[in-house]
């Protein structure tokens, strides 16, 4: 195990793309479900416990070195929304280029062979925790604070929260990071891509319609 690369892939700074997605948030603050720290915090507890833990038992699967063609069917069929597809595979071919230059594998040049419009992004992220040496549940961890992560910083730029108080929002979900982790690593473990979760969340899909559709947004998504 790699503390230092867990650390690295986890970084928002990691050039994977992800920067520029608000993972719904844009949407939401549009919406007015999100408009303060509270409301954000619902906004990502939710989105934790539904998109979050679907990621993280993709990327725990793909890092227990699970057939890749299998788990990216399986991630398609828990992606209902097209603009979230059409996201999550160019999200996954940006991990990729950004993985392959980090931690050159076997197994990431066989994951880009075979998806060359790119492979869904959590099982790209999986597959690069275990070129990297990572554990199935580190790279649970690491998709888990992904999810909230990312939308919790759109939220700073989009309604100009206290960076202080939006950290301190992510530190108290620190409990629910967890044990999202957790069951979803017990849930690659099965071995079996159709038992892994399929949480779903329909505002997210919708949400994401909707903004592909706008002229002028932040966010590109």
């Amino acid at each position: 195990m790699s503390v230092a690369a867990l650390l690295l892939l986890a970084d928002g700074r990691f050039p994977a793309g992800g920067h520029a997605h608000s993972g719904g948030a844009e949407a939401a603050v549009r919406a007015g479900r999100v408009h303060d720290t509270a409301s954000m915090a619902a906004f990502l507890t939710g989105r934790l416990h539904t998109t979050g833990l679907v990621t993280a038992a993709l990327a725990a699967a793909a890092a227990a070195g699970q057939d890749h063609d299998l788990l990216d069917a399986a991630a398609d069929a828990r992606t209902p929304a097209p603009a979230l597809r059409v996201t999550s595979r160019r999200l996954g071919r940006q991990l990729l280029r950004a993985a392959r230059a980090a931690w050159p594998h076997p197994g990431l040049d066989r994951l880009a062979a075979a998806h060359p419009r790119g492979a869904h992004q959590p099982v790209v992220l999986g597959t690069t925790a275990l070129a990297a040496g990572l554990t199935p549940g580190q790279a649970a961890a690491a998709a888990a604070y992904e999810s909230v992560n990312g939308p919790a910083a759109a939220c700073v730029r989009l309604l100009g929260l206290d960076p202080y108080e939006v950290t301190a929002a992510l530190a108290r979900l620190a409990p629910h990071l967890d044990a999202v982790a957790g069951e979803a690593t017990e849930a690659a473990a099965l071995g079996d891509p159709d038992a892994l979760p399929a949480a779903s969340a329909p505002l997210l899909d919708v949400y994401a319609e909707q903004h592909r559709s706008w002229k002028v947004r932040l966010f590109a998504s």
